[in-house]
């Protein structure tokens, strides 16, 4: 027997699976209380990660002769799914185990977990249809912030997955400061060559990123899309001694971190976990424009003015002043979102920016992002390993 269960992104799903790692489940799911289980999800990754920053090995790792830290987020999935088997529990929990793998990826986890299900009780929470294990028998859905567990047909599953295309109806709030580029190129890469321990993760590279264009950069875990990213952030010192240039300096002619980052609004799903509890909607908004993590300064009145536009163009005007941590996941990416975009950044960097999302939000964001893409300036790269439906990115730069 194997379970499929819709969470909406209102429920909160990191209760709901500790209750089922702890043995405290009611109804349908009481019978794994008697069973031993193990979650595989991008958070399991996080925390073995955190582990291994402060013990330097895992258990996950210490028969390989490296670090989790140095893989590609495909081969990390892969590790742990490997480690997962070989514990040979009762039960695994799937928390969206597809998000973020490249197709050679997916077919490897869809190959293991199938050969692995005859023994072993399979509960995959998942957002999008496309997601669903062909070998699932049983199907739940829990909606909002309950935790009743209704058992569903499959049909009505699916239809619960689905939704129709959104529509923002007002226009995004216009920049406080032009922030000005000369010429019409913002990033120039050419014959870049990046490799480390020998391993050569890319060479030849050449990419030109022009003003107001709407790339997609696609590619395989492990092909070098973080690498690229890191490098036009001016985080990766592997861009020293490479024909690169960045908003029309050459990378290492004196060019500042800061001069760099100002420019560019950056988003991953993982900057949900950086604000704390103290943080308000309107406040984490509010810090794009200084690039922080929470708000330290008095912020101007203009500043207050936008930020409340921005909500209310996403329809959340209603939430400015609620504690960000307690916004659901499809809100709290929203809010992302905008935090990037509020200072009109020349480039922003959407990484993997609708990893987790159910449809609905998924949705939501997709007609942000096209509003972005046809109502301003900005230059986006939307880095993903799959094609959206909704989203038109113009560009394909692919590895």
């Amino acid at each position: 027997m194997h379970h499929a269960i819709h969470l909406s992104n209102q429920a909160n799903k990191t209760t709901f699976i500790q209750q089922i790692l702890s043995k405290k489940s009611i109804g349908a799911l009481a019978i794994f209380n008697e069973l031993e289980g193990i979650l595989y999800s991008a958070s399991a990754i996080q925390a073995i990660l955190d582990d291994e920053d402060r013990h330097g090995f895992t258990e996950v790792t210490k028969h390989l002769n490296r670090s989790l830290r140095s893989m590609s987020s495909g081969e990390r999935m892969k590790t742990l799914l490997d480690f997962v088997i070989t514990q040979k529990p009762d039960f695994i929990i799937l928390d969206n185990p597809f998000d973020n793998l490249d197709l050679q990826a997916q077919a490897y986890l869809k190959e293991v977990l199938e050969k692995n299900s005859s023994s072993i009780h399979m509960l995959q929470i998942l957002h999008r249809e496309r997601d669903l294990l062909p070998f699932i028998t049983d199907f739940y859905a829990v909606e909002n912030d309950s935790d009743i567990l209704q058992h569903i047909d499959k049909q009505h599953f699916i239809d619960n997955l689905k939704v129709v295309a959104h529509h923002f109806s007002n226009k995004i709030p216009p920049p406080i400061q032009v922030i000005k580029i000369e010429g019409e190129e913002l990033v120039r890469m050419k014959n870049v060559r990046v490799t480390y321990n020998e391993k050569v993760i890319f060479e030849n590279l050449s990419w030109t990123i022009k003003k107001g264009e709407f790339w997609h950069l696609v590619g395989p875990n492990g092909s070098g899309k973080t690498t690229i990213l890191s490098m036009i952030t001016g985080d990766n010192p592997k861009g020293y001694g490479q024909d690169l240039t960045i908003f029309g300096r050459k990378k290492g002619s004196g060019e500042s971190i800061w001069d760099i980052k100002e420019k560019i609004g950056y988003i991953t799903p993982s900057m949900t976990d950086l604000f704390s509890s103290r943080h308000t909607l309107e406040q984490m908004i509010i810090s794009g424009f200084y690039d922080s993590i929470g708000l330290y300064v008095q912020p101007s009145d203009l500043q207050v003015k936008t930020a409340q536009l921005w909500l209310k163009l996403i329809e959340m005007q209603q939430l400015g002043n609620k504690l960000f941590c307690l916004l659901s996941a499809g809100q709290q990416r929203m809010a992302l979102i905008v935090r990037a975009m509020i200072k009109h950044p020349p480039l922003l960097i959407l990484d993997e920016a609708l990893a987790g999302l159910d449809e609905h939000n998924t949705s939501l964001s997709v007609a942000l992002i096209n509003k972005i893409a046809s109502e301003s300036d900005t230059t986006i790269i939307y880095v993903s390993h799959r094609k959206e439906e909704g989203l038109n990115p113009r560009n394909v730069f692919s590895l």
